[in-house]
C-alpha cells in the first residue's frame, strides 16, 4: 500500500485543520478546532476551563503554523504554504524535534481519539475516529488499518500509547517514504 507525503499533508489540512473547508486555513479554523476538542473530550459536556485550555492551545498553534506558513502575510495559509512549512520543519525530524505548537497539537488530538482517556487508543476508538472524518463502507478496511499500524508493543497493549502516536504521527508527516508504518494513522488509504 502507497501514500505519498504530498497525499498525507493534504489530508491534515482537509479533514483535520480546514475545519470550515474553505480551502485555506484561517484563525476561524483553530477557534474551531479548540471547541470541537473541548465538546469531543469532555464527550458533549464543555466547561469553560477546558476550551480556555484547548483555546491557548490552538491560539499559539496558529502563532506558529502562521509563522512557518503564512509566507504572503494574509491571515490565510494555503495548501502549498502548509506544505512547504511541514517539509521545512517536520522531514527528517523525530517528534521531539517538531515545533512546540504542533506538538501541543499531536498530544491535545490524542486526548480527542482516546476517548475513554486510559493512554491507549484501542480498536473501537480507532474506529469511532476514523468514521467520523472520511467514509468508509466496510469496517473490516478501518481494522486492517488500525493492524498495519500496531508493533509488538501496540499488540500487547492492546493500541496505541500516546508516545507512540507521538511517533507515528511523526512519521506521518516527517517521513517521505509512501509505503511507512504510519500512513493508516488517521485511516484506511483511500
Amino acid at each position: 500500500m502507497s501514500y505519498p507525503w504530498d497525499k498525507r499533508v493534504d489530508f491534515v489540512v482537509r479533514h483535520m485543520y480546514d475545519i470550515d473547508n474553505n480551502g485555506s486555513l484561517d484563525n476561524n479554523d483553530f477557534a474551531c478546532m479548540a471547541l470541537r476538542a473541548t465538546v469531543v473530550e469532555g464527550k458533549g459536556k464543555v466547561t469553560p476551563e477546558n476550551l480556555a485550555s484547548y483555546k491557548k492551545v490552538m491560539d499559539n498553534l496558529w502563532k506558529e503554523i502562521s509563522d512557518l506558513a503564512d509566507f504572503d502575510k494574509d491571515g490565510k495559509i494555503t495548501t502549498d504554504e502548509f506544505k512547504q512549512a511541514v517539509q521545512t520543519s517536520c522531514v527528517g525530524k523525530k517528534y521531539a524535534e517538531f515545533p512546540q505548537a504542533m506538538k501541543a497539537f499531536i498530544d491535545a488530538y490524542y486526548k480527542t481519539v482516546d476517548v475513554d482517556g486510559d493512554n491507549c487508543v484501542s480498536r473501537d476508538e480507532y474506529r469511532y475516529s476514523c468514521i467520523t472524518r472520511i467514509a468508509v463502507d466496510d469496517i473490516k478496511v478501518v481494522d486492517d488499518a488500525f493492524d498495519q499500524l500496531l508493533n509488538d508493543d501496540d499488540k500487547k497493549r492492546g493500541g496505541i500509547s500516546l508516545q507512540r502516536f507521538q511517533e507515528l504521527y511523526a512519521s506521518f508527516l516527517g517521513d517521505l517514504n509512501d509505503k511507512n508504518s504510519a500512513i493508516t494513522l488517521f485511516g484506511p488509504v483511500q
